[in-house]
Order: C-alpha cells, then sequence, then structure tokens
C-alpha cells in the first residue's frame, strides 16, 4: 500500500485546520471527515449527508490516545485497563460516554459517542500527522448506498470537499457498533 507523500499530508492538515471536509477510504467504504472539535464543519458534514442531526456521527482513530478529549474520564478509564484492546485497531465503533469537550452537533441527541480505532494504514498515517481523530461517516447522501472507489467519491463531492486517494475494499460490511455498557449490537 502506498502512503501519502508529505506534501499532501501538510496540505489536508492545513485543510482541516481551517475548516475543511475531507473524503478519504476507509476499510469498506469512503469516508467524509473533519475535525470533530469543529462545530460549523460537523454541521456542513450534516448539511451535505442530508442526515438527521439527531443521530450524531461516528469518529475514526489512529490510536486509542487520540480519543482522549473525545472521552469521559469513566471511558478512559476502562481504555486505560486494555479493555478495547479485543477490538482495536479494528472493524468495531464502541459507544463511550462523552467528554464534555464534545460538541452536541457530533452526538446528536446522545450522550454518548460512537469511537472506532482504525487497521487502515492510510487512515492511522493520515489521523497520527493530523494528531487528530477524524468525523466518520460514509460518503453518501443519507439512505443512499455508500461510495467504494475515489473516482465515484471525487464525482460526487470533489467540489465540496479533499477527496484522498486510496482503497476501500478489505470489507464489504461497514463496522460493527457495540454499546459499551450494554454490549449490544447495534450494526
Amino acid at each position: 500500500m502506498k502512503f501519502y507523500s508529505t506534501n499532501l499530508l501538510a496540505k489536508v492538515r492545513a485543510h482541516i485546520k481551517n475548516g475543511g471536509l475531507i473524503a478519504y477510504p476507509t476499510e469498506s467504504c469512503y469516508g467524509i471527515g473533519c475535525d470533530p472539535f469543529n462545530r460549523k464543519a460537523i454541521d456542513r458534514v450534516i448539511q451535505i449527508k442530508g442526515r438527521k442531526r439527531s443521530k450524531g456521527l461516528i469518529v475514526i482513530a489512529g490510536g486509542q490516545k487520540q480519543l482522549k478529549d473525545l472521552l469521559s474520564k469513566e471511558a478512559l478509564s476502562d481504555s486505560i485497563n486494555d479493555k478495547f484492546d479485543d477490538y482495536w485497531p479494528g472493524p468495531y465503533s464502541l459507544i463511550l460516554p462523552v467528554s464534555n469537550k464534545v460538541p452536541n452537533n457530533l452526538t446528536g441527541k446522545h450522550a454518548k459517542i460512537a469511537v472506532r480505532v482504525t487497521r487502515h494504514k492510510l487512515v492511522q498515517q493520515l489521523s497520527q500527522h493530523l494528531n487528530l481523530p477524524l468525523v466518520s461517516t460514509s460518503a453518501n447522501r443519507s439512505g443512499f448506498k455508500s461510495i467504494r472507489t475515489y473516482r465515484e467519491c471525487k464525482r460526487q463531492f470533489g467540489k465540496k470537499l479533499m477527496v484522498l486517494p486510496g482503497i476501500t475494499n478489505f470489507s464489504k460490511k461497514p463496522s460493527t457498533i457495540i454499546d459499551w455498557e450494554t454490549k449490544k449490537v447495534l450494526r
């Protein structure tokens, strides 16, 4: 797998820092992302997707440490005890108690947030270079099929956000979503 160049990573960093949106390959499809602490950028993601504000969004990271500002102290104590190691990095989005630093448009009507530590090497590189987790919602209009290729993502969203190249065909289905407290599988 070819990694992103230093030049491209610098452009992405500036774009994200200025509230820009990106589309990037994840394990199963392209994702639309932004800084999870930028309220205006999150609103733009919700608008582009035509998504209900009440639903909330998933956040993806290259490592557990990048999630520390998103999660409550309770969730972080679980992390410190390595309870998440069976799930991450991998295809599991865990719903955990949220920090009070998180904008409410990221969590929608919920007091928890869905987070995932990816094993996709390009997303790990991107997230680690930015030193930031990323909003990760499928690149599609709400209710439509997820986009799986760079070309299609560029065609549908290229003028609204920065589309990064990459491969998505590691998994045919989206991440499994588990409520950590109840252990209930929601997807």
